[in-house]
């Protein structure tokens, strides 16, 4: 920043001006969704980790989902949001026209969090044993490692960073052009 720049009279970017940076971000849906998948993987893996070690702490209001004393892993969610997002993706919704924008998004953030929580308990359908917290359990760390940046390097193409650039420098000009026009004349 200049010297002199006054950030009092600085705003922040208003919604619009950020939905419309997010607009002009993707040349197509499939970047939108990879970059949607990217987030949503890394976001639920984050959360499924946390929760799992607060269910082993015994803090918090989690606890393992045990119907009838049968321990369900939360892979099985993982792999039941697979299996419905490549039905939907297999009935082409989310993936063209059909669905739209809101069936696009949903199908690629639940494709993140299907993939995520699946991977997390990759050593358990390795190994087929319950080893999450064992040296074998490592195996889980490796594979979501392996796969978050496969993700990550397919959403990188995209344009959002620029654009939100973009955004910033506006809202900055802005508050410049008004900290010029603010200042008493010599």
């Amino acid at each position: 920043m200049r010297p002199g720049y006054d950030l009092h009279v600085a705003r922040l970017p208003r919604r619009d001006e950020i939905a419309q940076a997010y607009g002009r971000s993707f040349a197509n849906g499939r970047e939108e969704r990879r970059l949607i998948s990217s987030v949503s993987f890394g976001a639920v893996f984050g959360l499924a980790r946390l929760v799992t070690h607060s269910i082993r702490a015994g803090r918090g209001p989690f606890h393992n989902i045990t119907p009838g004393g049968r321990h369900i892993h939360h892979m099985t969610f993982g792999i039941l949001g697979l299996i419905g997002v490549g039905y939907a993706w297999l009935n082409e919704i989310g993936v063209g026209e059909s669905g739209g924008p809101f069936a696009s998004r949903s199908t690629a953030f639940f494709y993140g969090a299907g993939a995520a929580l699946t991977l997390d308990e990759f050593a358990l359908w390795l190994n087929l044993q319950d080893d999450y917290w064992t040296r074998q359990g490592r195996e889980s760390i490796d594979a979501v490692v392996a796969f978050g940046t496969l993700l990550a390097i397919s959403a990188s193409g995209h344009r959002l960073g620029v654009e939100l650039g973009r955004v910033g420098r506006d809202a900055l000009r802005d508050a410049e052009s008004r900290n010029v026009a603010a200042r008493p004349s010599v």
